[in-house]
């Protein structure tokens, strides 16, 4: 099914499977710590007890795959919408940029966290903890960008993720 470039919004499920990755992003972040204790005690050889947020930090991050892998399902059925008209080339550049590295660690933090929890492999948990900066610094400027769009250039980009172009 081609593109559809005349699109204005997105639909109701990519709003709300855009919401749904933010809320798990969020909670990711939140069991960050007690993911890190039960590594290090695994790490050291120490058996680890069943603990229900360390459980629920790797549902999280499979959760979060199979969503994004589902929202770029959707993108490339559906479509997204153009960026605002008046946008600069190189603001444009850097939004697709943003975006491509985005749903790119939001693929790879779950895949490198699976090899290190799953595999036990060292350099995939070392990745991990690198991408994790990387994708917060990302979430940020994210954010960022947003508000200024609404405040600054005053745009209606910020309705397009709340309200579903049916």
């Amino acid at each position: 099914m081609p593109r559809l470039p005349h699109l204005m919004g997105y639909s109701r499920a990519q709003i709300r499977l855009h919401w749904l990755v933010a809320v798990l992003i969020t909670l990711q972040y939140l069991l960050h710590e007690p993911i890190v204790a039960a590594w290090r005690a695994f790490r050291k050889g120490e058996t680890l007890a069943f603990q229900p947020l360390v459980a629920l930090h790797v549902a999280g991050g499979l959760a979060i795959l199979a969503l994004v892998l589902w929202r770029l399902w959707l993108r490339y059925r559906r479509g997204a919408p153009p960026p605002p008209e008046a946008e600069p080339a190189p603001l444009r550049l850097a939004a697709r940029a943003a975006h491509v590295t985005l749903y790119a660690l939001m693929v790879a933090m779950p895949l490198s966290g699976a090899a290190a929890w799953f595999g036990g492999i060292g350099a995939a948990a070392a990745l991990h903890g690198w991408l994790r900066i990387v994708l917060l610094v990302l979430i940020g400027l994210h954010v960022l960008a947003v508000l200024a769009h609404q405040l600054v250039f005053r745009t209606s980009l910020m309705q397009r993720m709340w309200r579903a172009e049916i």
